[in-house]
C-alpha cells in the first residue's frame, strides 16, 4: 500500500541476478552449456505450469530439462507479500501489462491485462485465491477434449497436489482464511444465507457450491507459487536448468517435427535443442503468439506476415475466454479493511504485524469472502461467482486494478461475474518481431445470455446488499449509485466500469477435430510431433472460478502423460 516502505526487506528475499539469471542452487555448470545445448525437453515459460513442469520431469534423473523465462527472479517484497499484488498489477518488470483492443462491449474502451513476466508467472502477481472449479467444467472437458479430463479423472489430481491442514500432502500449500477473514465477512456470508445461499468451509470440499471465505496459496504469510512450491526445491538437480530473462523468439522444426527454440540471452541469439518435446507454457497470450510466429496458425494471418505456414490450425489464437466482473461499492456505517490500511499509522501498524509475525491484513488477500451459486433455483449448476471484500477503491481506475490505496472512509465492495460466459474472442500477432504485443479482441458481451448475465448478476449484488444484517452495514450504494435502476441503465453502467477478473484461457484449446482446436487431449499439438502447450490455453472452456488452480492440476496431469508416453519410446 502507498505510504508502506518495503526498504530493508531485499536481505530478507535477495534478488536473484536477472542480468545472468543465476538462481541460488543452480547454475550453467549444473549442465554444460553451448550456444546450441541438447535437451529432453525444453520448457519456455516458468510460470504456473512450468515449473510444476520441470520439477516433474526433472525427477526422472535421466531427462535433462531446460527452463526458459522471459522475466526475471521473483525474490520482491510485493510478490511475497500477499496484500502486494495491488503493486504488482502495474509493474513492467514482472508484468506483461497487456492491453486489449477497444472492445465494443464495453463501450470501444481497452482493457487493461496483466499476466506474469516473472519466475512463477501469473502466480507471482494474482489475487491467490484457489478454487478448482465445478465437478461440470471437467465434464464437459472431457466431451469436448477426449478422455482423461472428466471430473473422476482430474479430482485425484487436485487431491494430491494440494497441501491443506486438513488433509493432503501435497506440494501446493493452499490456506484456510476463515479464522482471519475481516468481521464483515460474516455479515456478507449471513445475508447471503438469508436469501437461501449455503454456507460452504471448503469450496474445493464435497460442496463446492455456496458462499465462504476463499482459500488462498500462501504459506506462513507468504504467497506460495509453484515458483516456490514446485521448482525451487529442484533447482539442486544437476539435470535442471533455469535461465531468466531469456527471451523465446520462436520454435525450430525438422520437416513437422520440433527441434528445439531459438531464445535471447545476454543480447545473443542461442538455440537449445529438444530430443524429446518442447513444451510451451508461456500463457494464453504468449504460447499461440509463439506458435504463430513459429508457423503453425492461421495460413491467411502468417501470409500477411510472410512466415511459412509448417501447420495450417487456424484455431490457434482463437476461442479466447475470459471472465469480465464488476465492482459494487459501498459506504459502511461500521469500519473496514479502510480503517486499517489508508492512514499512514494504519499502514505502519499492519506493516510492524506482518514482518514480526507475519500476519494481519498484508497477509491476505483483499478478495476475503465470495462464493458460487445459482441464480435461478433451476440451473444445473452455480452460474455466478461471488466476491466480498472489505475495503473499497473509488479512486481507483477499475478497469486495470490498481489497488494502490483503499478510500479514506469505512467502504466495501460487492462483485461478481458469470461462471462460464459465451462470449469468444481471438488474438493475433501484428508483427514477426517476438517483442510486438499481439493483437487481443476480447469480444466481451457479444451473446444474449452475456448480456442477460450482466443485469442478473446486478439485481442479485442488490439483493444482497438489502439483506441483513449486511443492510444494517450500509450507509449507502456509491457505485453505480440509487439512480442505477432499469435493466438498460445496470448494463449501461456494466458497459462503462466493468473490467476483466484476468482470467484468459482457451487461446490452443484441446479438442479432437484439428480444425477447430489446437492440441489434443494429450496437449500435443496436432500435426507436429515433439510440440505441446500445458498452460491454461488449452482449456477447451473457461473453468467456474480463478483459473490457477486448475492450471496447476493441468500441468500435473500433463507431466504424468508426458513420462507415460516416454516409456512407449
Amino acid at each position: 500500500m502507498d505510504g508502506f516502505s518495503s526498504a530493508g526487506m531485499d536481505a530478507i528475499w535477495p534478488e536473484h541476478d536477472t542480468a545472468t539469471g543465476a538462481i541460488p542452487g543452480a547454475s550453467d555448470s549444473a549442465i554444460s552449456m553451448s550456444d546450441d545445448a541438447t535437451f529432453d525437453y525444453v520448457i519456455v515459460g516458468a510460470g504456473s505450469a512450468g515449473c510444476v513442469l520441470a520439477q516433474r520431469l526433472s525427477a526422472r534423473s535421466r531427462n535433462r530439462v531446460l527452463l526458459l523465462e522471459a522475466g526475471g527472479s521473483d525474490r520482491r517484497f510485493w510478490i511475497r507479500v500477499p496484500i502486494g499484488y495491488g503493486r504488482t498489477y502495474n509493474d513492467p518488470r514482472v508484468n506483461w501489462m497487456y492491453e486489449t483492443e477497444p472492445d465494443p462491449g464495453l463501450n470501444d474502451v481497452r482493457s487493461f491485462w496483466p499476466r506474469g513476466k516473472v519466475l512463477g508467472g501469473s502466480g507471482s502477481i494474482n489475487a491467490m485465491v484457489y478454487v478448482r472449479g465445478q465437478p461440470v467444467d471437467y465434464d464437459d472437458w472431457a466431451s469436448s477434449a477426449g478422455p482423461g479430463w472428466s471430473w473422476p479423472e482430474v479430482r485425484p489430481v487436485f487431491e494430491a497436489l494440494e497441501n491443506r491442514a486438513d488433509g493432503g500432502a501435497g506440494t501446493l500449500r493452499v490456506t484456510d482464511m476463515s479464522a482471519n477473514a475481516h468481521p464483515l465477512c460474516r455479515a456478507y456470508i449471513q445475508a447471503c444465507e438469508a436469501l437461501g445461499y449455503r454456507y460452504t468451509p471448503d469450496f474445493n470440499g464435497a460442496q463446492p457450491e455456496g458462499v465462504g471465505i476463499y482459500p488462498v496459496t500462501t504459506r506462513n504469510g507468504l504467497r506460495e507459487s509453484t515458483a516456490g512450491a514446485h521448482l525451487r526445491p529442484a533447482l539442486t538437480r544437476p539435470n535442471l536448468l533455469l535461465r531468466l530473462a531469456a527471451q523465446v523468439r520462436c520454435v525450430e522444426f525438422e520437416g513437422q517435427r520440433a527441434r528445439g527454440v531459438a531464445y535471447l540471452w545476454h543480447g545473443r541469439l542461442q538455440r537449445a535443442r529438444a530430443t524429446r518435446a518442447v513444451i510451451l507454457s508461456a500463457g494464453s497470450i504468449n504460447s499461440p503468439q509463439l506458435l504463430q510466429l513459429s508457423g503453425i496458425g492461421d495460413p491467411a494471418l502468417l501470409g500477411r506476415f510472410g512466415i511459412p505456414v509448417r501447420k495450417n490450425l487456424a484455431a490457434v489464437g482463437c476461442n479466447l475466454q475470459d471472465h469480465l466482473g464488476i465492482n459494487y461499492i459501498y459506504r459502511s456505517r461500521v469500519a473496514t479493511l479502510n480503517n486499517a490500511l489508508h492512514p499512514l499509522r494504519g499502514k505502519i501498524r499492519a506493516g510492524l504485524q506482518y514482518l514480526l509475525a507475519r500476519t494481519g491484513p498484508l497477509s491476505m488477500s483483499v478478495n476475503q469472502g465470495g462464493g458460487f451459486i445459482r441464480s435461478r433455483p433451476l440451473l444445473a449448476a452455480p452460474d455466478m461467482q461471488l466476491y466480498f471484500n472489505p475495503a473499497s477503491y473509488t479512486g481507483t481506475r477499475t478497469r486495470t486494478r490498481r489497488l494502490m490505496n483503499p478510500d479514506p472512509f469505512p467502504g466495501f465492495l460487492l462483485s461478481f461475474n458469470s461462471c462460464r460466459p459465451t462470449s469468444r474472442g481471438q488474438l493475433a500477432i501484428r508483427s514477426t518481431d517476438p517483442d510486438v504485443a499481439p493483437a487481443i479482441w476480447p469480444n466481451y458481451l457479444t451473446t444474449q445470455r452475456d448480456l442477460d448475465d450482466v443485469v442478473i448478476g446486478a439485481r442479485l449484488l442488490r439483493r444482497i446488499a438489502a439483506s441483513e444484517p449486511l443492510a444494517a452495514l450500509i450507509d449507502r450504494e456509491l457505485q453505480p449509485g440509487a439512480v442505477v435502476q432499469s435493466d438498460e441503465g445496470l448494463l449501461e453502467d456494466f458497459r462503462r466500469r466493468a473490467g476483466s477478473v484476468f482470467h484468459p484461457v482457451g487461446t490452443c484449446a484441446m479438442g479432437v477435430d484439428p480444425a477447430r482446436a489446437v492440441v489434443d487431449a494429450r496437449l500435443r499439438v496436432h500435426g507436429i510431433a515433439a510440440l505441446r502447450v500445458v498452460d491454461a490455453s488449452v482449456f477447451p472452456s473457461i473453468t467456474s472460478g480463478n483459473t490457477n488452480a486448475p492450471v496447476v492440476m493441468v500441468a500435473e496431469r500433463a507431466a504424468a502423460m508426458i513420462l507415460q508416453d516416454e516409456a512407449f519410446e
